[in-house]
């Protein structure tokens, strides 16, 4: 059976980039600039206060795990009033030593270890909305297992290293994104995977995007009525069946014109347009280029880096 949550996962191609352990004591705030990658932690001694921008502040303790897919404006310090110091992401150091913030020596108020990563999916954004602004766990050691494992790997620098820690990620974001409980969920995929009925339709549509659903359809194989299905999901979703269908035919479109490994018919076929010309003409909708300009720009990028 196809996993909706395991598929956007692997689609989201994630792959490491920064992983070290931060600690605190006495007086001090750090203030991070807004980043837009996703970034992650988990508290492994003390507890200390987060507080991200337009949400309510936070305390996280030893055992809690942070995870934000897009890393908005935030700040983080201890319980003693301090000035913030101010940090962009975008040059801070590389993974190492631990870094230390407020009073330089003695025991620390807390330690946590966490970092960012990137998403390589030239549709990162789309899927990255589907999920959580911000998911905060309470006590779930494997969580934290996962977050050492990162940094232990992204310190050193052996053979097969980018592999294992794009396989780490991968696991680490869908073990945090199942072990959110539903009803802390905002609309989205994870409120949708957690209905029985609207998930029925969740992993028909992924398990055979080629086909041509109709909202009818899907609502009579969830066993509900048109408009109670439509609604449902626009409810859970945040979206309308029809315009989830035709994000995710896009982002499984740009996946495999940016491999390039097949002829446009084959990509249309694959992703449920019935020839090259309609498939074209929806994409350069979608997109705001055509899918052969697309696969080309990707070929560049691909290259250069």
């Amino acid at each position: 059976m196809v996993d909706p949550l395991s598929e956007i996962v692997q689609l989201l191609q994630p792959s490491a980039v920064f992983a070290k352990g931060i600690s605190g004591a006495g007086a001090w705030a750090v203030r991070y600039a807004e980043f837009g990658q996703p970034g992650f932690c988990a508290v492994t001694e003390g507890r200390c206060r987060l507080e991200i921008d337009g949400e309510p502040p936070v305390v996280l303790e030893q055992g809690d795990f942070v995870l934000l897919p897009a890393t908005p404006a935030f700040t983080m310090g201890g319980f003693e009033p301090a000035l913030p110091r101010q940090i962009d992401p975008k040059t801070a150091p590389s993974s190492g030593d631990e870094i230390r913030y407020g009073r330089p020596d003695g025991p620390a108020d807390v330690r946590q270890f966490g970092g960012w990563f990137s998403f390589g999916a030239p549709d990162a954004g789309l899927l990255v909305s589907l999920l959580p602004r911000m998911i905060h766990i309470r006590g779930v050691e494997r969580l934290a297992l996962l977050v050492r494992l990162v940094g232990e790997e992204a310190a050193q620098d052996r053979a097969g290293r980018e592999l294992i820690l794009g396989r780490l990620v991968e696991i680490l974001l869908v073990e945090a994104l199942r072990t959110i409980p539903p009803g802390q969920a905002l609309p989205g995929l994870l409120r949708g995977l957690a209905d029985r009925r609207i998930a029925m339709a969740l992993r028909d549509m992924h398990g055979a995007i080629e086909r041509p659903w109709t909202v009818l359809e899907l609502a009579r194989r969830a066993g509900m009525s048109r408009s109670a299905f439509f609604d449902r999901f626009l409810r859970l979703m945040g979206v309308r069946p029809m315009e989830y269908l035709l994000a995710w035919r896009m982002a499984k479109a740009k996946n495999l014109l940016r491999l390039g490994e097949m002829t446009l018919d084959d990509v249309a076929s694959r992703v449920g347009y019935g020839s090259a010309s309609t498939f074209s003409t929806a994409f350069s909708r979608y997109a705001g280029l055509p899918p052969g300009r697309f696969m080309r720009r990707s070929a560049v990028r691909s290259h250069a880096a």
